[in-house]
């Protein structure tokens, strides 16, 4: 879904210094959920499971529970901030007891917040999401791409560099749904993130 941004994002990790670099592991917390923080005087970068509805700019939905998928993972945080670029990138899925229809209509109205909704339907999560480093002072607005098929509906808002998607889809075999709560921030030499 966001392999060339993670990528990035280890690149950055393995190039700076590692002074002051530091795994954190809150109080009570369990193995899984590790944190690795870098701050140096080439930037700083945050990498950890520890995303949530809230770190990405949305209310969860009511009764909904973090996703537990060992295959691809239930939460992304990462973050990496130098003077060339900066990055945020949250991801958090969940589960629900209630179709996609409820789920799309919550979400419809909290996205509207951010912006006009664009409603695209497609295969699978994160089929046409991607984040530009360009330092292009205008970021491109959101669009559906591909045929606009498929049992994924993804409602997204903003622009290229500054988006949040909700991407939710049937619960395979069993009644409910799965949705994963998105927030991508890019920025270049110009900008706060």
């Amino acid at each position: 879904m966001f392999r060339p941004i993670f990528a990035v994002a280890f690149g950055i990790a393995i190039a700076m210094p590692a002074f002051g670099a530091q795994s954190q592991k809150p109080d009570g917390a369990q193995d899984k959920d590790k944190n690795f923080d870098v701050r140096s005087s080439v930037g700083d970068l945050h990498l950890g499971s520890d995303a949530d509805a809230r770190k990405a700019g949305l209310p969860l939905y009511p009764g909904a529970r973090l996703r537990h998928d060992e295959e691809n993972g239930d939460a992304v945080n990462v973050g990496v901030l130098t003077e060339a670029f900066g990055l945020k990138l949250v991801v958090a899925k969940y589960d629900s007891e209630d179709g996609p229809e409820k789920v799309i209509s919550y979400y419809r109205e909290r996205l509207k917040k951010y912006g006009k909704v664009l409603e695209c339907h497609t295969r699978e999560h994160g089929g046409d999401s991607h984040a530009d480093f360009d330092d292009d002072k205008h970021s491109k607005e959101l669009k559906c791409e591909g045929d606009n098929t498929g049992p994924v509906t993804e409602l997204k808002v903003g622009t290229e560099d500054n988006q949040h998607v909700v991407a939710i889809e049937p619960r395979d075999g069993k009644s409910g749904s799965t949705f994963a709560l998105v927030y991508v921030h890019t920025r270049g030499k110009q900008g706060d993130i």
